[in-house]
This record gives C-alpha cells, structure tokens and sequence, in this order.
C-alpha cells in the first residue's frame, strides 16, 4: 500500500526565531570558546633578533610573565637574520591560532620600507599592543668642539661632510635616528655603518668617529665615566631617567622624534578574543614593578596602546619613515 508524507506544517514564528538567533549566534560562541581554554599548549614567541639586546632582554620578561598568568610556558624562539623578515616571515606564515607570536622592534614598520620582505606587511599580522619604546641619544667624543645640539649643527655647518658618525647597520633604528637628524638639522655629515649599537658605540668612544646615535642603556655608562658628551635627547619629553638632559627639539631641531618601539603581534585571521585577552593580560603585566625596574634598565618607557590604536600608530610611522627612507635613498639589497 502506498503510504503517504504528511503535509510539513510551516513552524511558528516564534519558535522559528529561536531557531535563526541560534545560528546568528554560533560564530560569535566559537570566538569565545577559541579563547576561554587559550592556551592548552606553550606558545612559540619569536624575537626576531640574537638574544641580549634590549629587545630580547625585555621580550623575554614579557613571555615568561606571559606564561606565568596563563599557565603555559611562552617558549621565546630567537630567529634572527634579514633586519628581522627571517623571523617576522616564519610567524606570517604560521597558522592563526595563538600559538606562534611576534615581538619586534619597529622594524616591524620600517624594515619592509628598506628591503624587500617574503610576506605582504601590511596584511600578515595583526597587532596585540605597542608595548613602549626607547629615545635615541644624541652624543658626541669629548674632543668634538660642542657642548650642545645648536653648537654642533654650527660646527658640521661649517665644514660639511667632515663629521663621522657612528651608525648600527644599513637601515638599523640607530642609523634611521642618524639621518633624520642630519635632514632636519640641514647639515651634511658621513655615516658610517657598524655591525650593530655596539661596536657603533665603541667606535666613536675610541675617536675614530665624532658622533654617535644610540639607546639611552648603552650611551649611558660612557656618559657617567667621562667617555661621551650627551647633547640631546630624541624624543619630545624630557627622559625621566635624566632630566638634565635637554631634547633634540627643544635644542635646534624643532619636532625631532627618534623612538625604537616594542610591538606583540600575531598571524592574521587570529581570533579577535585571543587578541583581546592578550592585550589585557599585558596591561597587567606591565603594572609590576619588575617590570617597570626592566624598563629603566634598558633606557626605556612603557606605553601600552590596544590593538586599533596600534594600527594607526603603526601606519603614522610607516608614513614618517618612509618619507626620510625615499628621501635619503635608504635601501637594502
């Protein structure tokens, strides 16, 4: 006997509404599902320069009080190579997930400027937070004949191309800093690059170059003993840690700003909720007074910033930058 289907009744609208905000809501469940067991493994946090730097010294701090209050160890992976494309390009290919993070310098915005990159910059990672950063300073050897920036804009006035300076590397912060100042300043002076800040350092400790842009942690010491003359500060303020010191801008060189920056970020396509939490668990972080101790050590200032207003802090820099890098042809092949 043929049996027949029985006539499908449309269902009430309320139960139907019931039915639709379920399926509205189970993508916006699974975001939070994806951080409310983050993470369930250690995390590979990737330094993209050689350990003991400023930059591993204070990445380091951050994973293991990262792995601390998460209850996983953040396992700091150093890569470096390439100005930090070699590391940077191994957590842009990395899958999505929160498991493989990124803390760079801002060379995370001025290396793909200077040289070609394996991975598209602008859309390979997204940012947690911009963590804080160091002023360069301005310093000269003792026998250079000027106790203050305006003396020594003269003085490389007035014998153009004759003043050395010290630089960190082909399109290293160090001798970014270098030329900015020498473009704002209008004066003419070589530049004469080094395999990092310190053998830059201690080049011009030794006399063979005059002058010298570097971090404040390692400029420092040869302030205190006698071996450099500090003349000015790169940021707009005053360093809490010498206030003697007077800056660049308030110097001669109006609106000079000379800052490395310290970024966390991850893959793109990273749940937007693991992100957040990131960030929260760093604002915590960088509360301890440890922390803030670390900071001073390596010359440095902590300024957390959330993951929208890094973006545009992140485009600011790259629109900064690039200008000086076209401008003075800085490229690395």
């Amino acid at each position: 006997m043929k049996r027949t289907l029985p006539e499908m009744k449309p269902l009430p609208l309320i139960i139907l509404g019931v039915f639709l905000a379920a399926a509205f809501l189970i993508p916006s469940s699974s975001i939070f599902a994806a951080s409310d067991d983050y993470p369930k493994k250690p995390v590979r946090f990737v330094i993209p320069f050689a350990p003991g730097g400023s930059t591993d010294v204070v990445g380091r701090l951050i994973a293991t009080k990262l792995g601390q209050r998460l209850g996983h160890q953040f396992v700091v992976e150093n890569r470096s190579g390439a100005g930090s494309s070699l590391g940077s390009e191994m957590v842009a290919k990395s899958a999505p997930d929160g498991y493989t993070l990124l803390f760079n310098t801002s060379a995370y915005a001025t290396n793909p400027l200077i040289t070609d990159v394996p991975y598209d910059p602008e859309k390979a990672f997204v940012p947690i937070a911009k963590i804080g950063g160091a002023a360069a300073v301005l310093s000269v050897h003792p026998s250079v004949p000027a106790n203050s920036v305006k003396e020594l804009v003269e003085l490389a006035k007035k014998q153009p191309g004759k003043l050395v300076s010290s630089g960190a590397g082909l399109g290293s912060f160090g001798h970014l800093a270098s030329e900015l100042f020498r473009h704002m300043a209008g004066i003419d002076y070589k530049i004469v690059q080094f395999k990092g800040g310190g053998p830059a350092m201690i080049d011009t400790v030794g006399g063979h170059s005059q002058i010298n842009m570097g971090s404040l942690a390692l400029t420092l010491p040869q302030i205190r003993t006698g071996k450099l003359k500090a003349l000015g500060y790169g940021t707009r303020g005053r360093s809490r840690l010498v206030p003697d010191l007077p800056t660049i801008s308030e110097s001669g060189v109006p609106g000079y700003d000379a800052v490395i920056w310290w970024v966390l970020a991850a893959p793109a396509g990273t749940p937007k909720a693991i992100v957040e939490m990131l960030y929260k668990e760093l604002a915590v972080i960088l509360q301890a007074e440890d922390m803030k101790k670390a900071f001073d050590i390596q010359g440095a200032d902590i300024d957390l910033i959330d993951p929208a207003a890094t973006v545009k802090f992140v485009e600011a820099e790259r629109l900064k930058w690039g200008k000086l890098i076209k401008d003075a042809n800085i490229k690395v092949k």
